[in-house]
């Protein structure tokens, strides 16, 4: 019997100390990193020449991209200038793609090869979760036929729309960084329907002539973050319009363009709304307009809950601007009694030199005045001295700290116009 035993108790250990060498094993079993496939649009064909046409091969390399098991990243070789007509690359993909630009992706030059397709496209991403552009190649537009052609440069050209150069819709989990977008037909890169998109160290340029040129346009996003920055263009550094909310900018340079824009909203009396933008960190040099809100006579909906903060203006025609009588019509725009509701609009730490003697101006709406607007430490004074002026009108609001100029808020439906003298001492700021 106590053999028996001694046999089972030996059976017992050498079936443990077994399974515990197999465990051991097991987990010391270098675990590899999930494999990246790697793809060169030369290998699909391109030549990257910048003549030949490689809009084919860049389809087909995404088609294997995007229905691949595996991580995939599309490559332009730095030496390569891939001529790309419109083009849309479309998911959903099966894992998670990247695509590195470090030459170039250039657009045919003339707006004829658009003809019976959709001019407000060019690069076109629909439905791709888990995206990443990157790269420190060059995304270039070729859009100068594009503003010879357009009815803002001659007003004889009838009024049509032209391509944004780089479109993002309905994408998730975006990333978007090191590009430089050039030159677009009209805006250079726009999120649409996007959820969770960041956008860095990018630089965008076209000539300030160049019509209808916005650098980054959102739309109908959410949780969007924009940084590290340079936009340089003929309108809007970046345009935030309906149905945007929780967007952050930070560490921007804008200038020439039209500023950073919260709108325009409401045209053709739609309802619109934007919440919860920051804007923390920017800096206007020459430009059309610093930090605005736009919207048209007629719409609806509200802009709220936007803040912006430390910012630094050099030559900036309108540095604050509220302007709830936006028309931007050959003809005149009628008078109407609805708006959007403007309300809880705080300005924090913005100083520098205005380009006109309207450094604030806030013109709202007189059916709906702007609400809860505050100003906190703000010294704007003229680029080449004199008189510094505040404007408001139906504008209800509170300050704290230094306001130059002062501040002009209404009280009970009360218009204000207040000017100072500007300190010099203010130019050193």
């Amino acid at each position: 019997m106590m053999i028996y035993t001694w046999i089972l108790y030996s059976v017992y250990i050498f079936s443990n100390f077994k399974d515990a060498l197999l465990d051991s094993a097991i987990t010391n079993i270098p675990r590899s990193r999930k494999t990246t496939l790697v793809l060169y649009v030369n290998e699909f064909g391109a030549q990257g020449d910048g003549f030949t046409d490689d809009t084919e091969a860049l389809e087909e390399i995404w088609k294997v991209a995007c229905s691949s098991s595996l991580r995939a990243e599309i490559v332009i070789p730095s030496q390569y200038s891939v001529l790309v007509r419109p083009i849309q690359l479309a998911g959903p993909c099966r894992s998670r793609v990247t695509i590195t630009i470090l030459g170039s992706i250039l657009a045919p030059k003339s707006p004829d090869v658009w003809d019976g397709l959709n001019k407000q496209k060019w690069i076109y991403f629909t439905g791709v979760n888990n995206l990443l552009v990157q790269g420190h190649g060059v995304v270039n537009g070729m859009g100068r036929e594009w503003w010879v052609r357009s009815c803002k440069v001659n007003t004889t050209n009838p009024c049509q729309h032209a391509p944004t150069a780089m479109t993002f819709h309905r994408c998730e989990n975006l990333k978007v960084r090191n590009l430089m977008i050039i030159d677009s037909q009209q805006m250079h890169m726009a999120f649409t329907s996007c959820v969770k998109v960041v956008a860095s160290r990018l630089r965008v340029s076209a000539p300030v002539a160049s019509p209808n040129t916005d650098g980054i346009h959102i739309s109908a996003s959410t949780r969007v973050e924009v940084k590290n920055t340079i936009i340089r263009t003929g309108d809007d550094c970046i345009s935030i319009v309906s149905n945007s909310s929780r967007i952050r900018v930070r560490n921007i340079t804008c200038g020439p363009g039209h500023g950073i824009s919260i709108g325009s909203l409401g045209k053709s009396n739609t309802w619109s709304q934007v919440h919860d933008v920051r804007v923390d960190g920017a800096h206007f040099l020459n430009t059309e307009n610093g930090v605005r809100i736009k919207t048209w006579q007629g719409g609806s909906g509200f802009a709220s809950q936007i803040t912006f903060k430390d910012i630094w203006m050099e030559n900036v025609s309108n540095p604050i601007i509220i302007d709830q009588y936006y028309c931007d019509s050959r003809s005149a725009c009628q008078n109407q009694t609805s708006a959007l509701l403007v309300k809880n609009i705080s300005y924090i730490h913005i100083k520098g030199t205005s380009a006109t003697e309207n450094a604030i101006r806030f013109a709202c709406s007189d059916t709906y005045p702007c609400q809860g607007l505050y100003l906190e430490d703000i010294q704007l004074v003229p680029e080449s001295g004199g008189v510094s002026k505040s404007f408001c009108w139906e504008a209800e609001g509170s300050s704290s700290g230094q306001i130059y100029p002062p501040p002009c808020f209404s009280c009970g439906g009360s218009f204000i116009d207040q000017k100072v003298r500007s300190d010099p001492m203010l130019k050193s700021i």
